[in-house]
């Protein structure tokens, strides 16, 4: 595995050590010659359940949290034989951190998600994505690897051109990115995020981040959404939603309207995705694993044995 190059930062294990909810043992890939970053970059892999398995799904976090969002749906999902993948992408969890906030791109995540679904050769994919992982997720998907994906599972994210008027809250919480930059509260604003029930976790996801040094990428990706049309990002997003208008293979919206950014985008989805159907509602906000993850992954399992 990778020694830490120059301009890059890694979370001590000791900051993960008796995590609630998260006996996975750390697995490590590496990213080498990664985009406009230092490399290579070490990236955290959950892998579980039966490598032969039918069913793999894959699940993706979006900003600023990691895998651990994922702790309450893994169990149900290796319970029933599928195998489970998560990872972290750069900046974020247990991978590696470059401590400039101009060295993450969607080009370096792209890379990074890319790494893992090779490296793994996982194939027959169940994409489960939210937030960012679904800018990443759908995307990649879509254009890259559509021939592994078997289903879309989409939880409270978009495909943002600039096209659109940004939610007055989106607005809000890039400002507050921009103004705060890696000096951003993470911890505390997890806290507010969550349920009341869930606060006690808000720690777990302060967890990789001991010092501003390591929150670029938490800093960076707010950023990096598209709120004018044009730009490389803006530009993938035009072509997933292209790919995704004629899509044909089973696509299952799981949403929650409590999320004051993205609670009603679940109609675009709807309308853009021939196969997407109503959604199903769920409680507990824009981070709905995190409470709702036994529930999500009943529906998930569920949709795997109907389609």
């Amino acid at each position: 595995m990778s020694s830490l190059p120059d301009g890059v930062v890694r979370t001590p294990d000791a900051r993960f050590a008796d995590l609630e909810g998260w006996p996975y043992e750390p697995q490590y890939l590496d990213l080498e010659a990664a985009p406009g970053a230092p490399s290579p970059l070490r990236l955290h892999v959950v892998d579980q359940g039966p490598r032969d398995a039918a069913e793999t799904v894959l699940m993706l976090h979006g900003e600023p949290s990691w895998s651990y969002l994922y702790r309450g749906m893994i169990p149900p999902l290796i319970e029933a034989g599928h195998r489970a993948v998560t990872f972290d992408f750069p900046g974020f969890g247990r991978s590696d951190k470059p401590v400039e906030v101009g060295v993450y791109s969607y080009a370096l995540h792209r890379a990074a998600l890319l790494r893992v679904i090779e490296a793994l050769d996982i194939q027959d994919v169940t994409l489960v994505v939210q937030d960012w992982g679904g800018l990443m997720g759908l995307s990649v998907g879509a254009l890259d690897v559509p021939d592994r994906i078997k289903r879309l599972v989409i939880m409270n994210t978009f495909l943002p051109t600039g096209d659109e008027t940004a939610s007055p809250a989106f607005k809000a919480w890039k400002a507050s990115v921009r103004l705060l930059g890696r000096r951003l509260p993470i911890g505390p604003l997890m806290k507010l995020a969550l349920p009341k029930s869930q606060a006690r976790f808000a720690a777990a996801y302060q967890a990789p981040f001991p010092s501003p040094r390591h929150k670029a990428g938490a800093a960076a990706w707010p950023l990096l959404v598209p709120t004018s049309p044009g730009g490389p990002v803006s530009d993938v997003m035009r072509r997933t939603r292209a790919v995704l208008a004629e899509w044909e293979k089973p696509t299952q919206l799981i949403w929650s309207p409590q999320d004051p950014i993205l609670g009603h985008a679940a109609r675009f989805f709807e309308r853009l995705i021939p196969t997407a159907g109503p959604a199903l509602e769920v409680r507990g906000g824009h981070f709905l694993q995190d409470k709702y993850g036994g529930e999500i992954a009943g529906h998930v399992l569920e949709f795997v044995t109907r389609t």
